[in-house]
């Protein structure tokens, strides 16, 4: 007989399948892009299959009953979002791509989000200049939001199998810096896990992390997100198994890729120093600092307006144009207001860093799945408030949280571990044979 605790899960599955198809379904026929559109048709087969098994895993639980082999995994879902949310519309927009249909104005035909053409573009700009960030004043034309790398120079590495192997329709196919994205975030979730020493995965984990939109989306049209999330997410491994200076050197690789992750210096230093002590930390900031001035200062000499034009002054709306970044979050809203609305916009953003600091300064993690649960606590803040930011940045938060997940389930391996080996006859002697035999 189906426990009730599986029809609770296999009942909030179904909601979250759901919801889901609902959102590719709107997508089909709203998406202003051409890639959300692509990826809406083939998603929504992905999410229609995961709400198809996933009832029917319902029905059969409520009559007692449990379907043979693997038809009865609740994995089978996730598998099919990865197959038709994932892999094919990537897979389907890479070749279309091949078209041409870079840099134009119209986003009707796009097979690529911008970011995916800049950060190609800032890998080409590196090799001939030894910057990948070009002067905007100095282009002898009106200057365009696409003209702007707003990331740190870390970002072109990603770019640069493209910039190098690059030419012909076989080349750019295998080159597309989604693929160079999916492959970082990939490896980083096996280093992770091999960190973690293999723990099991929750389907809950799975969906927060891989299932959702926001992650599947991202993975088809953009990407960088998650490469970025991944070694984020890596360098709270590190840490958490007690390798402060890699967690730092990771870090510094990722800060110096895109700031909105900047946060995680001060949640993984008061992880260090409740954990490991003083030691660790100064390890940890020492592998942070120098390895990100070594990333920055030779681009920013080489020009050093065009370092903070594009790195700084735009993704903070103060450069020589704005940046296009909205979408309906209170803090945008607020600051549409008006000079006042933004002063209110960035006040309660202050106060939501403060409230944050406080939280984690009065009650440290002492786990890598508490660090996370703060660090995503502190995203989800940041990116409600600031007023010029988009709703998918929303993934960091969520991946996070799937990840945390993950971290919990290894936390409970290791201390069920740790119980079993101090249990006389279990791996430990007793006390009085552990001090006979010490002597």
């Amino acid at each position: 007989m189906t426990k009730d605790p599986d029809l609770r899960r296999l009942t909030i599955d179904l909601v979250f399948y759901t919801g889901c198809l609902i959102f590719a379904v709107v997508n089909t026929a709203v998406a202003e892009f051409y890639g959300y559109r692509v990826w809406a048709n083939f998603a929504v087969a992905g999410y229609g299959l995961a709400v198809v098994h996933t009832g029917w895993l319902t029905i059969a639980a409520r009559r007692g009953k449990a379907l043979p082999g693997a038809l009865g995994s609740r994995w089978i879902g996730i598998g099919a979002i990865g197959l038709f949310a994932m892999i094919l519309p990537l897979g389907m927009l890479v070749i279309r791509r091949l078209t041409g249909v870079d840099w134009l104005v119209t986003p009707n035909s796009w097979a690529a989000q911008p970011e995916v053409w800049v950060i190609e573009r800032s890998a080409k700009l590196l090799l001939e200049n030894g910057t990948p960030y070009v002067d905007v004043t100095a282009l002898g034309r009106a200057v365009e939001v696409n003209d702007y790398t707003p990331y740190g120079p870390v970002m072109t590495v990603f770019g640069l199998p493209r910039a190098l192997l690059g030419g012909g329709p076989v080349a750019n196919a295998l080159t597309d810096a989604r693929w160079m994205f999916s492959l970082a975030a990939v490896a980083c979730v096996l280093l992770t896990l091999r960190l973690l020493k293999w723990p099991k995965i929750p389907v809950s984990a799975a969906q927060l992390a891989l299932a959702c939109p926001l992650t599947a989306l991202t993975w088809a049209v953009a990407g960088p997100d998650l490469a970025i999330v991944g070694l984020l997410v890596l360098s709270f491994a590190l840490a958490a198994t007690g390798r402060a200076v890699l967690s730092g050197l990771v870090l510094a690789l990722v800060v110096s890729a895109k700031l909105i992750v900047a946060p995680a210096i001060v949640v993984l230093g008061v992880l260090l120093i409740t954990r490991r002590g003083p030691r660790a930390l100064g390890g940890f900031a020492a592998a942070l600092v120098v390895t990100t001035l070594v990333l920055h200062v030779p681009v920013y000499l080489v020009d050093p307006k065009a370092f903070v034009e594009h790195v700084f002054r735009f993704p903070m709306g103060i450069g020589v144009i704005k940046s296009p970044a909205a979408s309906p979050l209170p803090g945008h809203l607020i600051a549409s207001l008006g000079p006042v609305g933004t002063a209110v916009s960035f006040a309660l953003l202050g106060i939501a860093a403060v409230a944050i600091l406080v939280w984690l300064l009065r009650r440290p993690p002492a786990t890598g799945s508490d660090a996370l649960l703060r660090m995503a606590v502190g995203l989800v803040a940041l990116i409600m408030l600031t007023p010029a930011t988009r709703y998918g940045y929303l993934v960091y938060p969520l991946v996070l949280l799937g990840a945390r997940l993950v971290f919990i389930s290894s936390e409970h391996c290791l201390a069920a571990e740790t119980r079993e080996t101090a249990v006389p006859g279990k791996g430990t002697a007793p006390p009085a044979q552990q001090s006979a035999t010490s002597s």
